[in-house]
């Protein structure tokens, strides 16, 4: 499997090279040269899997090129319910992502039972595994310079701590997160782990991310790498609860699901989009947002339209407090026909800053194809969700989830399951579920009084020059 460059001008690529590297060098994405497919036969066989089989079983369609021996028990080891332990709601731990069921037809699947109660944890703990593998492979070290939103940098702080030959460098926007959100990372007390506070938004430190990475040189000389939702292994490990919420949610492979996701980068349901793509029996990917809805807009309109940081808002589901959607380039490459120079085109505008409309385009009339639609949610939207889970179903749901439950019964189509996909533990935003609820959310005794830990965190302005200053002092 060869991995290619959604912008076109980079050389292909195997596994191992681009797990390390983030952007491709002409500022794309990478996505492999055509997806495998998935025939009757091999659902067949997958239904009876374990987690982590499962897991393997579709990640050795995208990774050749470490050997199979190896790399089962990369994945073996990644996924088991020790690690997965958080489980609520009477779910099955050795089931990794399971299922509650809502009522006929309507389930959420846990995806955040791991150490930092975030779905990013899914991919997460993977990727730590498989850098450490191969750094310890080719003998070499990395530094990962990240932005987070939320829930992305605990994740990967958690996955990378301890990690020989890896260090870690975390944007975060400055007092934009939960204090629990906080907490997790600023709490880290490993060597190699470090914690970059900006004055400014999500997006800033993002912009800050691409902007170092676009720095060919820098980046080679202070080995640069990546584990933001650009990291293809991340995509990769994410397809696999897909292959596993459908199996869950049905009992033979003639049937269809529907999944609904709360979306901010466009990572979580770029994995769905490319699990469909390969053949996983989806009838409707219902994309689901917040106040900033950027990519909402998009599929209700064909207007992509990235917001200044001046017009994002802070919501009360922040990891999706974000105007410029990282993944979403893979999808229009995808939706483009695979034309490289259109999404070139495309991103030039994207990268000042300025729109692109394709709903007068060829383009445009195939979306029907890729079963995506649409909406988004409000702060009001989600502390009623939150009520309305709690009464009806007797189940606590995070601000994200709540944003996909409220789209999710928007559009249902009968007699098909509709998932929506748990983004996060209710754990994490106390302040809006007392809001909603007049109570705490059940906290994981080991997580327990984490806000009271002494914290590591130093406080910068959005300059990439003082970033890049900061990252040479420490490496």
């Amino acid at each position: 499997m060869r991995y290619i460059s959604t912008r076109g001008h980079a050389a292909p690529q195997s596994f191992c090279d681009i797990l390390l590297g983030g952007l491709a060098p002409d500022g794309g994405l990478y996505l492999p040269e055509s997806y495998p497919q998935i025939g009757r036969q091999e659902l067949d066989a997958w239904r009876k899997l374990s987690y982590a089989d499962l897991a393997y079983e579709i990640l050795a369609k995208f990774i050749t090129d470490i050997p199979a021996a190896d790399l089962k028990v990369l994945v073996a080891r990644t996924y088991t319910a020790q690690v997965y332990c958080h489980t609520r709601n009477g779910g099955n731990a050795a089931q990794i992502t399971p299922l509650t069921k809502l009522e006929d037809g309507l389930y959420t699947q846990e995806l955040s039972n791991g150490p930092t109660l975030a779905f990013k944890d899914m991919a997460m703990q993977l990727l730590g595994n498989l850098f450490e593998y191969v750094l310890d492979k080719r003998n070499e070290s990395i530094n990962i310079l990240g932005a987070t939103s939320g829930d992305t940098g605990s994740a990967a702080e958690y996955a990378m701590r301890g990690k020989h030959n890896v260090k870690v460098f975390m944007l975060s926007p400055d007092g934009k997160m939960s204090a629990f959100q906080r907490a997790q990372m600023y709490s880290l007390q490993d060597a190699n782990i470090f914690n970059i506070a900006v004055t400014g938004l999500f997006d800033d430190a993002q912009d800050i991310v691409k902007a170092v990475s676009n720095d060919a040189e820098f980046k080679a000389k202070y080995k640069i790498g990546a584990v933001n939702s650009i990291n293809w292994a991340r995509v990769a490990a994410q397809i696999v609860y897909y292959f596993q919420g459908y199996f869950l949610a049905t009992k033979s492979n003639d049937e269809q699901v529907a999944f609904a996701v709360p979306s901010g980068n466009f990572g979580n349901i770029c994995a769905g989009h490319i699990a469909h793509q390969m053949g996983l029996p989806i009838a409707r990917l219902v994309l689901a947002t917040n106040e900033n809805d950027v990519l909402d807009e998009f599929f209700r309109t064909g207007v992509y339209r990235p917001r200044t940081a001046a017009q994002t808002s802070i919501t009360s589901s922040p990891s999706m407090d974000i105007s410029k959607a990282s993944n979403f380039e893979r999808f229009v490459f995808d939706l483009v026909g695979r034309d490289p120079a259109v999404v070139k085109e495309l991103w030039a505008k994207v990268d000042k800053g300025e729109a692109f409309d394709l709903s007068s385009t060829v383009y445009w009339k195939n979306l029907p194809n890729f079963k995506f639609v649409s909406g988004k949610s409000s702060h009001i939207d989600r502390i009623n969700t939150i009520r309305f889970a709690q009464g009806r179903y007797n189940v606590m749901l995070d601000t994200h989830t709540a944003d996909g439950l409220k789209v999710a019964l928007e559009h249902r189509l009968p007699n098909i399951p509709m998932i929506v996909l748990e983004t996060a533990q209710p754990a994490k935003f106390e302040e809006t579920i007392r809001e909603a609820l007049g109570t705490e959310p059940v906290r994981p005794a080991d997580l327990a009084g984490i806000e009271n830990l002494p914290q590591r965190v130093v406080v910068m302005a959005p300059d990439v020059e003082a970033v890049k200053r900061y990252l040479v002092e420490r490496v």
